[in-house]
């Protein structure tokens, strides 16, 4: 246990990127790919090493290596908000959204996990538990799955005791319209129906969309159009049949973007990554946000990374079992939560966010 009042500097950033390809190419309404890159950063102090983690690209570990090392290094490992201001400025000439704030996320990550681990707490416990577990929605169901391969895996979520699941959509309105009902038919009546279009349709087909859904009790619509359009986000709410939701956010990189988004009435919830919007300490910011609106919070994705944050988050109402991130997330990492009934629940035992690197499993995808 760390004695207090001692000082304990920051000795030591480490820093790896790794590309782990995808079980089958996939597709949503935007975008293909079949890859995913994950960037670690361990950072070292007080005999102890705080892990964190972003899904971005290798420009982001370059970017920490390059610039962001030289600004945490040294500095007191218990004052993290010290830290954070400090990359935060450092970034100014560089933009803030996208890459950078990305970068800064794995660090502050890392930071809030270290100071824990020094502290002899589990993460959740540091910053004030509120709930026993989390719960989750299974996410996935591709635009590039075959209809059966799509029921398969959201009827299988629905069998192990998950009350909400997410397909994609926005490839094809037409054909959206006969996968959402085929995989209703697969869930059955019992389970939440969520889609997620990834800014694919038009306000007029989006709009259209939601009257077609509606027909097979579709409770999520997420980004049915660009979560830049903010007043198209909001019309579509505005006239969205009494039941479904319209969240977006997972592009947020800061604060005032969650702001905007919340000030032009664009969402019935908001959602936050921690792997982007810089760490623990942007995602705590927009869930300060949401509680002073009165608006839920739903993190997105990079479930293992959210699960104490979110047990320590009034606001928060789910997070996303995102498919690729929890098969990236089960083979690097020891001691990774399992759901239960639909939730998944932090091991208090274990200090920080609980998580070890496995890394002779993870070497043999390093960049």
């Amino acid at each position: 246990m760390r004695a207090r009042g001692d000082a304990t500097p920051i000795e030591k950033l480490s820093l790896a990127a790794y590309r782990i390809p995808t079980d089958a190419p996939e597709t949503d309404g935007t975008y293909e790919w079949d890859s995913t890159t994950m960037v670690i950063v361990e950072l070292h102090a007080g005999g102890k090493t705080g892990l964190g983690y972003t899904y971005a690209d290798t420009a982001t570990a370059k970017l920490i290596d390059d610039h962001l090392r030289h600004v945490v290094v040294g500095r007191e490992a218990m004052s993290i908000q010290e830290c954070w201001d400090a990359m935060v400025h450092s970034i100014r000439n560089l933009g803030r959204p996208g890459i950078c704030s990305m970068a800064i996320s794995a660090i502050d990550t890392a930071l809030w996990d270290l100071k824990a681990r020094l502290l002899e707490l589990p993460l959740v416990k540091m910053l004030g538990q509120v709930r026993e577990k989390l719960p989750i929605y299974g996410s996935g169901g591709f635009t590039s799955y075959t209809i059966d391969k799509l029921c398969e895996q959201l009827g299988g979520w629905a069998k192990q005791g998950m009350s909400m699941v997410k397909m994609k959509i926005g490839r094809d309105a037409k054909a959206d319209v006969e996968r959402v009902g085929a995989a209703r038919e697969a869930i059955g009546k019992g389970v939440d129906l969520f889609v997620d279009a990834n800014g694919a349709y038009s306000r007029e087909q989006a709009l259209a969309q939601t009257k077609d859904f509606s027909e097979f009790n579709v409770t999520w619509f997420e980004e049915p159009v660009s979560s830049d359009d903010l007043e198209g986000l909001r019309s579509i709410r505005h006239q969205a049949p009494d039941g479904m939701e319209i969240a977006a956010g997972e592009y947020g990189y800061d604060l005032f973007y969650f702001e905007r988004m919340l000030n032009a009435g664009a969402v019935d919830v908001l959602q936050a990554d921690a792997t982007r919007c810089a760490g623990f300490t942007g995602f705590l910011q927009a869930a300060k946000l949401c509680d002073a609106r009165r608006v839920p919070l739903s993190a997105h994705c990079a479930p293992a990374l959210h699960l104490h944050v979110g047990c320590a988050t009034l606001a928060m109402r789910h997070a996303e079992y995102f498919h690729d991130h929890v098969r990236i997330e089960t083979m690097f990492f020891e001691e990774n939560i399992a759901p239960v009934d639909g939730a998944l629940t932090p091991d208090l035992s274990r200090f920080g966010i609980g998580l070890t690197l496995k890394r002779k499993d993870a070497e043999k995808f390093a960049i």
